[in-house]
């Protein structure tokens, strides 16, 4: 699923209520209006507990489950006990925690190198931020194939040019690298690094957003009195920056941790989990288990075991949201919070080492370098304006660079001749530029039909998740009714809520009603992680609009369905037009899903579709390139022209400290 920020808990101030007296016995048990809340909520509580909390409680049945034959037999917790006892499972968990962790800690080091760039630039930060949004917007299958062309050890072209640059034989002396070229997939020693360098990529722009953001709520004045007081650059970041965005950046971190610790899509379209198994998330064991063995019982306790690390997560993140809302203070002291902080890092950097010393080393030299450069930019900008401009904009272009490189390297690649590609002539241009590869791929592979099944899923998906959230949304931010609370939290609990815990029971639910290879099954499951973040994002934006417009419309006559359609369904269209583009996109690009539930060629995705397109160790570079850049295009227009409206959407209500 696409990396978004959540809206706090959303602070709701209600149209005074009518009196005592005139309320009747059900609505003062059950609120004044629950009636109209039953009505609107319904379809989000339906689709919401059909496809997201019954599946998982049918998973929980099922992890007490074996597999005999055609039949199932009740083994208690057998499953789990195996799972002690399994050593790939042990080795998934130490992997998908080591890929989490290293991929979080270069996410937030980068995320807010790039925010605090782009906050320094006056002219042109739209077009930057944009162009930063791109590794972010573009569908896992994208980024997984122009790496994997790019960190080929024969071919691919980071060995070229590292080479060329002489980086690459420093890096062999350093011993960064075993030997050179390197196999940086193949690598028993460097794969789990280089799909970690793969997830950074593909993240920092979330954390570039959500850190922008949180800069700009940071009052100028506190900048202003630290220059007074003599503060160098670095004392402002430490003592004005960081505690301005502490919120922030904690929120962000346990979102995408829950969404890392259970990726499955990324890693198995760059490695599959190999070489042996080195790079095997936990979630693909249990795929390999439940899908490929046809084990559901044990498939199941494989991601059922994992709960309580994504519950801890998630009482974090709800506690820090309704603790931004003010409904409630912190427990802690300052003091008890900052010996808690520093003793969870420590833990963590003792697990890592622990998991793995040779990934710890490397990644402690990359970190180092990144922090030197970070504080030679620093200084130079307390030395010198001249300076720091100059070298804010060497580093703006080594973060373009560093983005935009893959995405440049499709877009020649698919105007290539495939004589061009084998050869390795004009390799960073097309010479001469043809059209050879869009032919070749129409002629050689059903892709139309893969774009228009995605057309008709995505937008069907979107239109669900738009209705239903509308309707939800409103109901949670406005209406008085017994149980608004807990049914905001549970719809912030299936937000959340990783996919690995749902594919398996879904796919169960699907082979029962014969629905699997049917675009049906895409449908109907994609609600289950575009509708809670729909409903989630909708009351934050419904909360922010002023209640005074809805309480003039009711004044005039007007009833509470006439003024959610005449009032506020308006004055809400960024945050329906941003829900949209997120929604649409998350469908566009979904993986996960599709590849389990399809496996007919006529009713596959773009995704799932091009990743069929490998065979073996056969990789039609040029063709896949061409898919890439037909796959990625609406969605960078779509951003591209909604990108006023996605900020407007997504800061009602941002996130504060």
């Amino acid at each position: 699923m696409s990396s978004v920020r959540t809206p706090p808990a959303p602070v709701v101030r209600e149209p005074l209520p009518p009196g005592p007296g005139s309320l009747t016995p059900a609505e003062r048990r059950l609120g004044r209006d629950w009636r109209l809340a039953a009505l609107f909520l319904t379809p989000t509580a339906v689709l919401v507990g059909a496809l997201v909390l019954v599946p998982i409680i049918q998973s929980f049945v099922t992890s007490t489950t074996e597999r005999h034959g055609a039949a199932s037999v009740f083994v208690g917790l057998d499953n789990y006990r195996a799972l002690a006892g399994d050593a790939q499972f042990r080795t998934g968990v130490v992997n998908s925690f080591v890929f989490t962790a290293y991929a979080e800690v270069f996410k937030v080091v980068l995320g807010l190198a790039a925010a605090l760039l782009l906050h320094r630039v006056r002219r042109g930060r739209a077009l930057l931020t944009g162009l930063l949004l791109v590794p972010w917007v573009v569908p896992t299958v994208v980024t997984a194939f122009s790496w994997r062309a790019l960190l080929d050890p024969i071919f691919g072209s980071v060995n070229t040019l590292l080479t060329a640059s002489g980086i690459g034989p420093l890096l062999a002396s350093l011993h960064l690298v075993d030997s050179w070229p390197a196999g940086w997939l193949s690598d028993p020693g460097l794969a789990m690094p280089s799909v970690i360098l793969v997830n950074v990529w593909k993240g920092v722009p979330f954390f570039t957003v959500c850190f922008l953001a949180g800069l700009k709520a940071i009052p100028a004045e506190h900048y202003e009195a630290a220059t007074i007081d003599g503060a160098s650059s670095w004392q402002q970041l430490r003592h004005v920056t960081l505690p301005g965005l502490r919120h922030v950046i904690t929120v962000t971190v346990t979102l995408s941790s829950i969404w890392t610790f259970n990726n499955f899509d990324l890693i198995w379209l760059l490695t599959q989990g190999g070489p042996g198994d080195v790079t095997a998330p936990y979630v693909l064991v249990a795929y390999s288990k439940a899908i490929l063995q046809l084990q559901y019982g044990a498939g199941a306790a494989a991601t059922l075991i994992m709960l309580p690390i994504i519950a801890g997560l998630v009482f974090v993140l709800v506690r820090l949201l309704r603790q931004d809302s003010g409904n409630r203070p912190p427990r802690l002291s300052g003091r008890t919070r900052a010996a808690l902080k520093w003793g969870v890092t420590a833990l963590v950097t003792g697990l890592l080492l622990g998991a793995s010393p040779e990934i710890f080393w490397r990644a402690a030299v990359v970190l180092a370098v990144i922090l030197l450069i970070a504080a030679a930019v620093g200084r130079a900008a307390s030395a010198s304006p001249a300076l720091s401009r100059a070298g804010s904009a060497l580093a703006l272009a080594g973060l373009l660079v560093f983005v935009l490189g893959p995405m440049y390297w499709i877009a020649v690649t698919a105007f290539k001749s495939e004589s061009q590609i084998v050869s390795r002539v004009s390799d960073l241009w097309p010479a001469p530029w043809t059209l050879e590869q869009f032919g070749a791929l129409v002629a050689n592979q059903p892709f139309g039909r893969w774009y228009l099944n995605t057309i008709m899923v995505s937008a069907a998906s979107t239109a669900v998740a738009l209705v239903c959230a509308a309707l939800g949304g409103y109901a949670l931010a406005r209406l008085r009714f017994r149980g608004a609370q807990g049914f905001t939290v549970t719809v912030l609990l299936t937000y959340v809520m990783p996919g690995a815990l749902l594919f398996i029971p879904l796919y169960q639910l699907l082979i029962e009603t014969r629905l699997t290879d049917s675009l049906w099954s895409l449908v109907l499951t994609y609600p289950t992680f575009t509708l809670p973040f729909a409903t989630w994002l909708l009351t934050g934006y419904f909360a922010s609009i002023p209640v005074d417009l809805e309480e003039a419309a009711l004044v005039d006559g007007s009833t509470r369905l006439q003024a959610f359609r005449r009032v506020v369904l308006p004055l809400a269209k960024p945050g329906l037009l941003a829900v949209g583009l997120f929604t649409l996109t998350n469908a566009w690009n979904e993986f996960l899903f599709a590849f389990v539930f399809i496996t007919k060629d006529e009713f596959k995705t773009l995704p799932v579709g091009m990743q069929s397109m490998i065979a073996g160790d056969v990789v039609p570079q040029g063709q896949l390139a061409a898919a890439s850049l037909l796959v990625s295009i609406p969605v960078v227009v779509m951003y591209a022209f909604g990108q006023r409206f996605l900020t407007e959407g997504l800061t009602a209500g941002a996130v504060k400290g």
